[in-house]
């Protein structure tokens, strides 16, 4: 009957009506709040996971082109390069710069009294500072009209991800999640060392470091190290650190960071022993123990972040690395995933990130093609900021002629030391740092496809020449263009010998006012 029916209803209404209360409730446990969870996924048409620099910059362009796009990110916004990496970085080497200064100061008549390093002012600065960047990128995110969701993402489909009691669903989807410093799986490796990380937590300067490894990252903070006071041993595993650069660089480098008092110790830890005041390297082969260090520091490696995704929930297939695999067009072995910086491991620098992930949301949503949006990972400038720093772009001398044969590679070279540097200007005991670059060119018209120097602002001067390179220079190029005088930049474009498109002599030579005459057999 009507009445019967009636009754079963009100019933059925009032047993639902906790639960549909509880999920409703503001307070309710996300547990109990689980029960009953019914709600449509929210939906975008762009799902970025990972909110560093690549991740951001994908998501903001494809929002300019008028999609709808959402940033996930469990951590601070701006991901290693702002929070531990490039720019707390530099601050630590400008830091070291200044101090570099402060002890040459005499040289050029200025007396500076009682200068000393704080180094937990300098934190606290550098830290007020990655907080306003933190800032900056939810502003940006804002403006963009971007969403924003804190969490923690796993996959539970191709397209789909669970954060917390949420789904969320993209058109496109993106892993942008980047990467994190390893440690080797050595006893006492994880109890007593630091990395990367660990470095900028340090409140003040040890007085002695052990640093373990031979990449660029472990070249910098040794450097950083034993400018700001500590007493530095840099351990290697191969005969020099950066090995997959251009070898004179890298041996001039080498010579500068001896010559600055860091030691480099040639062998594979195999333990690390001792106590928080006092750590030992112990190393393999039977080639000794190195001891009394107050902080150990291995910069052996990054790894990809990757573990919460659940990626073969999505279908994504990673290499035995844990990286993500991806083709040119940065396309995941699941259609309509896609993936970029440090987590596939190409390139781990946050502009190739930035440029990829552009390239990748101009395509996906302001109808690019391809073709014209495939990230070219050949010129990439880069700096490693030692002490003094190093910048390359292109092709080593090696790589070139293994690519193009002996016969059709060109080097030119030139070393001079910086007017900063010249021997009047130095205070008693100062090493004099010279600078060095070196052009491989390849075919008859001599296009410069690799570029490398060190010394004082070689970091400041690649940028523009990257250009050039990315252009297709020649060294008639590089020759052609009037010479800004007095700096370091003048010796890329007077590199001998000169003006080669107008036949001059291969043996000629002019020297700079810094150097004294060589013959050209000698050089």
């Amino acid at each position: 009957s009507r009445e019967s029916s009636t009754m079963l209803l009100a019933i059925a209404a009032s047993a639902l009506a906790p639960r549909l209360a509880l999920r409703a409730a503001p307070g309710a446990s996300p547990h109990a709040a689980s029960c009953v969870r019914m709600t449509a996924p929210e939906e975008f048409d762009y799902l970025v996971i990972g909110g560093g620099s690549g991740g951001i910059a994908s998501a903001r362009r494809a929002a300019a082109h008028g999609a709808r796009a959402c940033v996930i990110e469990r951590s601070r916004l701006g991901g290693t390069c702002v929070n531990v990496g490039c720019v707390p970085k530099k601050v630590m080497f400008n830091a070291a710069t200044v101090l570099e200064m402060i002890h040459q100061s005499e040289g050029y008549g200025i007396s500076v009294g009682g200068a000393s390093f704080d180094m937990k002012a300098i934190k606290a600065k550098r830290d007020a500072y990655v907080t306003r960047l933190n800032g900056i990128y939810a502003n940006n995110l804002a403006n963009s009209d971007v969403t924003f969701v804190e969490g923690d993402a796993r996959f539970t489909g191709p397209k789909t991800v669970a954060v917390g009691d949420r789904t969320l669903t993209g058109k496109s989807v993106l892993i942008a999640v980047g990467g994190r410093p390893s440690v080797p799986d050595i006893p006492g490796a994880a109890e007593l060392g630091i990395t990367s990380d660990g470095f900028f937590e340090l409140d003040s300067v040890p007085d002695r470091v052990a640093v373990i490894g031979s990449g660029y990252i472990a070249v910098e903070l040794a450097g950083i190290l034993q400018v700001l006071g500590s007493k530095v041993d840099l351990f290697i595993r191969g005969a020099t650190p950066l090995r997959s650069m251009e070898s004179d660089v890298v041996e001039r480098l080498v010579g500068e960071m001896e010559a600055a008092g860091i030691s480099i110790v040639r062998g594979e830890a195999e333990a690390i022993s001792g106590d928080a005041a006092s750590k030992t390297v112990v190393l393999k082969d039977g080639k000794g123990e190195h001891g009394g260090y107050g902080q150990v520091l291995f910069a052996t490696g990054r790894e990809p972040v990757t573990g919460s995704l659940d990626l073969p929930a999505a279908g994504v297939e990673t290499a035995p690395s844990g990286h993500i695999v991806v083709d040119a067009a940065s396309r995941t072995s699941s259609e309509g995933v896609y993936a970029l910086g440090d987590v596939i491991g190409r390139i781990d620098l946050t502009p190739t990130a930035i440029a990829a992930g552009r390239l990748l949301s101009d395509r996906l949503f302001g109808g690019a093609s391809e073709a014209d949006t495939l990230m070219d990972y050949d010129f990439v400038p880069t700096v490693v900021f030692s002490h003094p720093p190093l910048a390359v772009c292109g092709l080593t001398e090696a790589e070139a002629i293994a690519r193009h044969g002996p016969d059709a590679v060109a080097v030119h070279k030139s070393t001079w030391v910086n007017m900063l540097y010249s021997r009047e200007f130095l205070v008693d005991g100062q090493h004099m740092p010279k600078t060095f670059a070196k052009l491989v060119c390849v075919g008859p018209e001599q296009r410069v496809v690799g570029l490398h120097m060190i010394g004082l602002a070689v970091d400041e001067i690649l940028q523009g020449f990257a250009l050039a390179m990315k252009m297709g220079a020649t060294k008639a190029d590089f020759d052609s263009v009037v010479a800004i005088h007095p700096t370091s930049s003048e010796e890329l474009v007077t590199i001998p010998p000169w003006q080669a498109k107008y036949s001059l002599r291969p043996d000629a030579y002019t020297p700079s006012y810094e150097e004294e005459p060589v013959p050209a057999k000698a050089r």
